[in-house]
């Protein structure tokens, strides 16, 4: 468990800086500390905190919202399993069972190498593809037990390396924008004109 490193420091203060205000940067600087260690450790929301003027209850509270923040240890792939109703309609419950049987272990667990966690989801917005997955949030459509079995199989040999990168990564290309090139950011309330855009006249 650890604070941001002196590199993603860096990274997190370049990020605080496109917002008019700190705490704006709270979910990207939560991103920073999950692809640091895998998920979100008690220090480094603290660390958080610091860094955007908030305490680390109310990090905790942002990052307590969304599914995709874990607060422990997981493995490197988490295979989410939707199980809502049109993938259990479609045979959600059956895969669930033979993917505990195919990792060994139950919904929630990750395997004894720690490579791979897997989880029932909710939703995943791809009801016409049921039943589905994702892996560190990259979507398999119509799994069956069979495909299930490649998957975890290609994950084990690496063959997915470059298409699903480890759990936490959101990107494998970080965006840079030199001090010099920004638009500049503004509080609200110290924007006195219309958008230019608008050019006086009223939203259609």
């Amino acid at each position: 468990m650890a604070r941001l490193t002196e590199d993603n420091v860096r990274i997190a203060q370049e990020i605080i800086s496109r917002y008019p205000r700190p705490r704006s940067a709270t979910i990207p600087l939560l991103h920073l500390a999950q692809e640091q260690d895998g998920y979100v450790t008690e220090e480094a929301m603290a660390h958080i905190g610091e860094l955007v003027g908030a305490s680390s209850a109310e990090v905790y509270g942002t990052a307590s919202f969304y599914e995709m923040f874990k607060f422990h240890p997981v493995g490197k792939y988490v295979i989410n399993i939707c199980g809502t109703m049109s993938c259990a309609l479609m045979g959600a419950e059956e895969l669930m069972h033979h993917a505990e049987q195919k990792l060994g272990v139950k919904m929630g667990g990750t395997t004894a190498d720690g490579l791979i966690t897997v989880e029932r989801a909710e939703c995943q917005a791809a009801c016409t593809e049921a039943p589905c997955l994702q892996t560190n949030y990259r979507y398999s459509y119509r799994v069956t037990p069979e495909s299930f079995d490649t998957l975890v199989d290609d994950l084990r040999a690496g063959r997915l390396n470059d298409e699903i990168p480890a759990h936490g990564v959101v990107a494998r290309v970080r965006q840079h924008i030199p001090a010099d090139k920004g638009a500049g950011v503004h509080a609200p309330e110290d924007v006195k004109a219309a958008p230019a855009w608008l050019d006086g006249k009223a939203a259609l």
